[in-house]
């Protein structure tokens, strides 16, 4: 099995995972997981450039990153950028300095194979006695892919929303006003429409949710008492509860947020925004479903997402 590390790095988080990867069997082992909060995307929706500090802690992390490929002996590295690299002007510093650390240069990839890689982590770990077709969310920081599928996907679409481009663009108060929550349900909502003009909504029979969003509320509504990575992997919502830790998350002050035992302090400025994008998603999926006939109690929270995903498609390179 080869040994191989996979690289997210996204708006707010750059994530590693080392695995051996067994292609015949669809599995991978793991050997590092790890994720550190970077903020790379720091004001990319204002400014349409990263941030100098911003480059600085996304680089430090990836020179730690290096360091655990080298202790481990990875014999292949993939390392994908999504979506504040595609909004960048100056992603070039971005990439040499990468290229620099690692020795292989960041992959910026589009929404569309951001969401495929997605759906392939998803269901490499899904039970699989859960029905199809699976709608699978990866809601990050700039971006929320939709992927809809049985084994592969048969449909996928980008939305340009995510924690910390809604939490930059509207939710600014602590906690959010009326109007900014308002208005940041607007923008999702409108991101919706255009989606469910790719993706059919409605065709779906199990809804999954992927990244740190999803898993900070899926923590909340299970009242865990520290973050359980096996207690929220595979765990099954009903979509009421699970939209009733979004509102609280939403309506928390950063202070109550900081407080709560689950809850990354990376994530904490942006959970609300989170929350907010995945109650609008759930709930559209919901109503999609029902008026195609169909009936979507549950939503299901997976810890396998767009790493899995990644260390899968490195191991076919090699």
């Amino acid at each position: 099995m080869p040994r191989v590390a996979a690289i997210d790095c996204g708006t707010n988080s750059i994530r590693l995972l080392i695995a051996d990867v067994d292609l015949a069997s669809g599995t991978l082992t793991d050997v590092v997981r790890r994720m550190l909060v970077v903020r790379l995307g720091q004001g990319v929706d204002r400014t349409g450039r990263f941030a100098p500090e911003a480059l600085e802690r996304t680089l430090a992390a990836t020179d730690e990153y290096a360091a655990q490929c080298r202790e481990h002996g990875v014999e292949a590295i993939r390392f994908v950028a999504t979506s504040a690299t595609r909004d960048a002007s100056n992603r070039v510093d971005f990439i040499e300095g990468v290229r620099a650390r690692l020795g292989v240069a960041p992959e910026v990839i589009s929404g569309t194979e951001e969401a495929e890689l997605s759906f392939r982590g998803a269901l490499s770990a899904l039970d699989a006695s859960r029905p199809g077709p699976y709608l699978v969310v990866d809601l990050g920081g700039g971006s929320t892919e939709l992927v809809l599928g049985q084994s592969t996907p048969d449909a996928a679409h980008s939305m340009d929303v995510g924690c910390v481009r809604m939490t930059e663009r509207h939710l600014e108060a602590d906690p959010p006003t009326q109007e900014q929550v308002e208005a940041a349900r607007a923008d999702v909502r409108a991101a919706l429409d255009a989606a469910s003009r790719e993706v059919p909504l409605g065709d779906a029979r199990t809804l999954v949710g992927l990244a740190g969003s999803i898993t900070t509320v899926t923590a909340a509504a299970l009242d865990l008492p520290d973050y359980d990575r096996d207690a929220i992997n595979g765990a099954e919502l009903a979509i009421d509860d699970a939209a009733r830790a979004c509102d609280e998350l939403l309506a928390a002050t950063r202070e109550e947020r900081a407080a709560m035992p689950f809850m990354h302090p990376g994530r904490v400025d942006v959970i609300g925004a989170g929350a907010l994008v995945w109650r609008e998603v759930m709930e559209r999926v919901r109503a999609e479903v029902a008026a195609a006939g169909g009936e979507l109690a549950t939503a299901v929270t997976s810890e396998h997402d767009i790493l899995d995903g990644i260390a899968f498609s490195a191991a076919e390179r090699l």
